[in-house]
């Protein structure tokens, strides 16, 4: 498996022959995007690589199209070159592409290609915010990969998840190569203390209960929305016990590296 940090959420992943993008956000820096009840965040850096140099993509995986911290213009240009757009089921709805596939918690889609692995791709349940307020911030849904001949998956993305109590049971049944978690702790003025994704103390939580050989931190930073980000991830990491930190593994800027 390789994986490039690209920024944000965005993460391009080779896998089996299978070029799989993550979130994709390739706008530039300086913008404010307007999110529900009056919140808004803006983007404070750029994609790491061009959209123009990320080349042909295979699959799209888009834990929500509603928020511009997952799907901006710019990324959003990219949906119709992709073979396959994998979401949420109101997300398929909206986009109206051919390509796009609408699914569930734990609902799956088989993904065939020649000269490919076969890759099941599962829906796994995320919350993006405080018990119900699923109403006004939208549906989100993270993703397993799996390879056919495979006994477990090969990657988990979290998608922008608050660690519920669901979350964590799928974490303890869980045994993946590799998890990409989504953190920062996002909270805005508008709604107080509330947060609508993982804390770095809750990042924590969530790898203390998977069983993963290698855990990724993605969608910490590059946003004003962000109030635990990079720093409260890492002094987090730095006060866990050392089998969680131990685990966890930071992408260079714009590169491809092999993570096992």
């Amino acid at each position: 498996m390789r994986l490039t940090r690209i920024g944000g959420p965005t993460v391009l992943v080779q896998l089996a022959g299978w070029r799989i993008l993550v979130d994709p956000t390739f706008d530039p820096p300086g913008r404010r995007y307007a999110f529900a009840l009056g919140t808004s965040s803006t983007k404070t850096k750029g994609p790491l690589v061009a959209a123009a140099d990320i080349g042909p993509i295979d699959v799209i995986l888009l834990s929500h199209d509603h928020h511009a911290d997952n799907l901006d213009d710019a990324g959003r240009a990219l949906l119709p070159g992709a073979t396959h757009v994998i979401t949420t089921h109101s997300g398929a709805r909206r986009l109206g592409l051919p390509a796009a596939h609408g699914l569930r918690p734990d609902e799956s889609i088989l993904l065939e290609a020649d000269g490919k692995e076969a890759l099941r791709v599962l829906a796994t349940p995320g919350r993006h915010g405080p018990p119900l307020s699923r109403a006004i911030v939208g549906d989100v849904i993270g993703f397993t990969l799996r390879r056919q001949h495979r006994p477990h998956p090969d990657l988990w993305i979290t998608g922008d998840t608050v660690l519920t109590r669901k979350l964590l049971r799928v974490a303890r049944g869980m045994t993946v190569d590799v998890a990409i978690v989504h953190a920062g702790g996002v909270g805005f003025p508008a709604t107080g203390p509330l947060t609508y994704t993982m804390t770095g103390r809750d990042v924590v939580r969530f790898i203390e209960a998977l069983r993963a050989g290698v855990v990724v931190p993605a969608h910490y930073d590059g946003w004003s929305h962000f109030r635990d980000g990079e720093d409260g991830l890492r002094r987090a990491l730095a006060a866990a016990p050392r089998g969680a930190g131990a685990r966890v593994r930071w992408l260079p800027d714009g590169v491809a590296v092999e993570v096992s």
